[in-house]
Parts: structure tokens; C-alpha cells; sequence
């Protein structure tokens, strides 16, 4: 698969940690998935080959599986490249065959500043959490469990946007309804919470356990008053938790399909004093891409297939 680190066309741009975002005519975004990785927040300086788009291609299809089922309103507009303006092709370090396959042209929206959280099972930072006090991000759970545990219901766990090179932290409700406001973030959560029912009931039937995932939001500008809409990715490797239905237990670390087979090759970097978690991130070596790219392409099979 051929590699894409880094794009640059001749329109104005930001960068993100995956995604370079450029500016179109008509409140448009172009949204470019490149095959960078990520993690705890830091790019890493191994791309991952076709990464960027089989992201785009799940993203994609779980948008357009959001507003078929009549959930909410999302952003996506057309994954087309040939709608790329001609002008932004002038002095362009790709070309529309290199980008085909990895873009989204979306709705350009104001960003609510909160990350909304949902896990339906006990892990990561929420784990940590729970060790420490029974709670996560202020929702008091039972005494008892596992690690990985399946909660009885899926909990809403917002966290606040970190700039790059930045951590986001988890926050309560009451702080995320002091930052958006309690009726947009009543919207949202509701949202939020029904996309991760219907989505993980939709997965598990095909294998995967989506265990936690985060959702951004935006406002329409055009229609401040039509309420939030879906921004963003949703439910990709990148922004969830997939686990193999078969091999699930509760307890232990699972088996995934997401960037957790990165994040864990990072940890016994970390853990031999050759990584701090902080810039520049390590090189990975050949097995740890390979694994990744057969991760990433196993989810997309088996959600989309």
C-alpha cells in the first residue's frame, strides 16, 4: 500500500495529529486522512500505509449509517476527490490518485469543546479511575468489578479537547454543562449514548465489541438554532475500542483491532526507560505496522462486508 505522511495542497490548512483540514468555498471542509499515527497524543513518525483510507472508508460508512438509521444529522457531504477545487492542485505536493480514497468534504461547523465519551466496558483511563476512588468522571459504579468489565449500562464520560502535544482530561457533567451550557450538552449525550447502543448492537452481530468510543459535535453557523450535529470520525479504530467478540474476558487486557497493539508495543518501551511518552515519538518497527495494518483492515472487513 502506498504511504501518505503529509499533504499539502494550495488552500488554507491546519493539521491534526491523523488529518490535515483544509478550507473549500461554501462553509465546506476538506478533511485528508493521512497514515499517521497517534498515541498518547503524540504523533508517531511511522505511518501506518493505507491507514488513511481505511479510516476514511469506516468513518464514511458509519456516518451515513448514523443518518440512515435517523439518529442525528452528521457533517459528511461527499467523499469524492474529484470535487476538490482545480486551483488547489496548483503547486500541490500530491496528486487527486494519492488522495482518492482519503477524503471527506464536510460541513465546516463550530466545534463544541467537549470529547463525548461512552463506554459500555471498564478500561483505559476509566479503569485507572475506578482503581483509585469506584468512579469514572464522576459516576459512581458498583463495587467489584474487572478489569474490562461490561457495565450494566453504557455511562457518558465527557472530556474536555486538548490541543495538540496535550492531553485531554476527563471532566464531570457538571464541568462539561459550565463549558457548552446543560441543554446542548443534554443533546449531545443523548445522541451520544444512542449512536454507541445501536452501533455496538450493529457490531456485535459481526463480531466486534466496541467498548468505549468518543464523539465530537458542532454547530451549524448557518443554523445556530438547528441543533448539534455529528462532526469528526465516528466509531473507527482511531476513536474507539474494538475487541473480538469470541475472545472476550473480563479481567485482562483484550485482544483488539484498534491502536491499543501500538500503544501496548509503547508501554515495554516505556517501561525499559526508552520512552517517556513525550515528543519525538519512537520509530515502529516492521511487525508492529504490519500487525496494525491487519487490525485496522480486519474491523473495516468484518463491519463492512
Amino acid at each position: 500500500m502506498q504511504t501518505l505522511f503529509q499533504t499539502d495542497l494550495s488552500l488554507d490548512k491546519r493539521q491534526g495529529k491523523v488529518r490535515d483540514i483544509y478550507e473549500l468555498s461554501g462553509d465546506r471542509l476538506l478533511i485528508v486522512a493521512s497514515d499517521r499515527l497517534s498515541a498518547y497524543d503524540v504523533v508517531l513518525p511511522t505511518a501506518i500505509p493505507g491507514k488513511g483510507q481505511m479510516l476514511t472508508r469506516l468513518a464514511a460508512f458509519w456516518l451515513r449509517w448514523i443518518e440512515s438509521e435517523r439518529i442525528c444529522r452528521t457533517h459528511l457531504i461527499s467523499t469524492d476527490v474529484g470535487l476538490i477545487p482545480d486551483q488547489a492542485w496548483a503547486g500541490a505536493s500530491v496528486t487527486p490518485e494519492q488522495l482518492a480514497g482519503r477524503i471527506t468534504i464536510g460541513k465546516q461547523c463550530e466545534v463544541l469543546p467537549i470529547e463525548c465519551v461512552v463506554r459500555g466496558y471498564l478500561e483505559g483511563s476509566g479503569w485507572k479511575e475506578y482503581e483509585q476512588n469506584g468512579e469514572v468522571c464522576g459516576v459512581r459504579l458498583p463495587k467489584g468489578l474487572k478489569r474490562c468489565s461490561k457495565l450494566d449500562e453504557p455511562i457518558f464520560t465527557p472530556a474536555t479537547k486538548a490541543e495538540q502535544g496535550e492531553h485531554d482530561e476527563n471532566i464531570c457533567a457538571d464541568q462539561a454543562a459550565e463549558i457548552i451550557g446543560s441543554d446542548r450538552l443534554d443533546t449531545i449525550r443523548a445522541y451520544s449514548m444512542e449512536i454507541y447502543l445501536r452501533a455496538s448492537a450493529y457490531a456485535r452481530q459481526r463480531g466486534i465489541i466496541i467498548a468505549d468510543t468518543k464523539f465530537e459535535f458542532g454547530i451549524d453557523p448557518a443554523d445556530p438554532d438547528g441543533g448539534p450535529i455529528l462532526i469528526d470520525e465516528a466509531l473507527t479504530p482511531d476513536s474507539s475500542r474494538f475487541w473480538p467478540v469470541q475472545s472476550y474476558e473480563p479481567g485482562r487486557t483484550q485482544p483488539s483491532f484498534d491502536n491499543q497493539f501500538v500503544r501496548e508495543y509503547l508501554e515495554t518501551l516505556v517501561e525499559r526507560g526508552e520512552w517517556d511518552k513525550a515528543e519525538p515519538g519512537p520509530e515502529l518497527p516492521e511487525e508492529v505496522v504490519r500487525g496494525t495494518q491487519d487490525r485496522y483492515a480486519e474491523a473495516l472487513r468484518l463491519l463492512t462486508g
